[in-house]
């Protein structure tokens, strides 16, 4: 709990005790939940106990129990089995009104607060935004709570953003920067986020702040602070698009770190400069490149792509080939790890929702509250995201041994 010093007494018992706490809520929300489908199925055939069929069967009678499965919520994974209603009326069906046949997630106070936060919502409109989205009779959602709930996780946000990082060491680092509908101070208009892979192959949220523009001098003091608590070895592989601010900032504070181009935004930007109907036969041949088996492969796909294009097309063939030299960098590393290093995909699906699209909301936006949101939906996520798969490779990557094609050199 040391990343966590900083917080007052309160919360830090809470988070203390929190493994506990969340073992009997999910306990308590198990039974609670299997009580209250029980009653909701008991009225629902009491309702209907005289219909009868020609023979004197009833029409709406229980049917067991389906397989059980598990419903994530926001204390974690619960077992449920809810009970079956063979309902034989013309064009009739039950549906529980408290699960949802097809409900896996329940959603989250803790993700749906910074989800509408980023999207430009006031604070006063909230508890009519969570009641519609998580029914009537939700309490304790007012906006005076609502703000005091803000502000504990602005102390965790500072406190987090101080964790001493001397014990941390990733392999692999994801860098983006996220534009939302919610303004911030008028020069420092993204937020920055980095994700790390440890050790075991689990992804972490490292590191937000707000950036100038995607400047490298942003970009440079974001690197430079992780460095001063303690981060003094840098990740063998960092993942961005192609934003010019974090490559050159990127070589100054950690210049072993080998770079690697998102192809999701490449292949953006690159079919953005040809005509709508070329693009699903270039969009095909750029795949091809990223998901060849080998770089030999890649470049023969990378080298048809310029017979067929280069002399209509210039500007996108310009495009692609700028980068020529970062954008296959991934086959240097284990192939088990290739999906999750030819992208920045895990930042891109956290922020999917809240990413600005439209025009941005007339309010100014509390540069600590967004941070503050950004953080909290991080976090959230975070709980989901997925680990490479061989992290038994880790180490060796880690170690300096030489990959080609995915595939570990054996010694001379």
């Amino acid at each position: 709990m040391q990343e966590y010093s900083e917080l007052d007494a309160g919360i830090r018992a809470s988070l203390e005790v929190g493994g506990t706490l969340e073992s009997l809520c999910r306990a308590g929300a198990r039974r609670m939940l299997a009580e209250t489908m029980e009653v909701e199925i008991e009225e629902y055939i009491s309702r209907f106990q005289a219909l009868r069929d020609e023979e004197g069967k009833r029409l709406v009678v229980r049917n067991g129990h389906p397989r059980e499965r598990e419903l994530a919520t926001g204390v974690g994974k619960i077992p449920i089995q809810q009970p079956r209603v063979n309902d034989r009326r013309e064009g009739e069906n039950f549906s529980s009104a408290i699960l949802p046949r097809y409900l896996r997630r329940a959603p989250s106070i803790d993700a749906l607060i910074p989800v509408l936060y980023l999207k430009g919502l006031s604070t006063s409109s909230f508890p009519d935004a969570l009641e519609s989205i998580l029914g009537k009779g939700v309490s304790g959602l007012s906006p005076a709570n609502i703000v005091r709930l803000k502000g504990v996780w602005e102390q965790e946000f500072q406190a987090w953003s101080k964790r001493d990082l001397h014990d941390k060491r990733y392999v692999y680092l994801w860098a983006d920067a996220i534009y939302f509908n919610i303004r911030l101070e008028k020069d420092r208009p993204c937020v920055l986020v980095l994700m790390g892979a440890t050790r075991d192959g689990r992804k972490e949220l490292l590191a937000i702040e707000d950036g100038e523009r995607e400047s490298h001098l942003s970009w440079k003091n974001l690197l430079l602070n992780l460095k001063a608590r303690g981060l003094q070895d840098g990740p063998c592989l960092a993942i961005a698009d192609g934003a010019l601010g974090f490559w050159k900032a990127l070589p100054e504070v950690f210049p072993g770190t080998r770079p690697q181009q998102c192809w999701v935004h490449k292949t953006a930007n690159v079919l953005d400069k040809m005509p709508k109907r070329i693009q699903p036969d270039a969009k095909s041949l750029l795949h091809e490149m990223y998901l060849a088996p080998t770089r030999e492969d890649a470049k023969e796909a990378y080298r048809r792509f310029f017979t067929l294009y280069e002399a209509r097309y210039p500007k996108a063939c310009e495009c692609l080939k700028k980068d020529e030299g970062v954008l296959f960098t991934f086959y240097d590393f284990p192939a088990a790890h290739w999906g999750h290093l030819r992208t920045t995909n895990p930042i891109e699906s956290t922020f999917a929702t809240v990413r600005h699209r439209t025009r941005q909301t007339k309010g100014c936006g509390s540069r600590t509250a967004t941070l503050t949101m950004v953080f909290k939906l991080a976090k959230e996520a975070e709980k989901h995201w997925r680990r490479l798969n061989s992290h038994n490779l880790i180490p060796l990557v880690m170690q300096g041994e030489k990959f080609s094609d995915g595939e570990l050199k054996k010694a001379a």
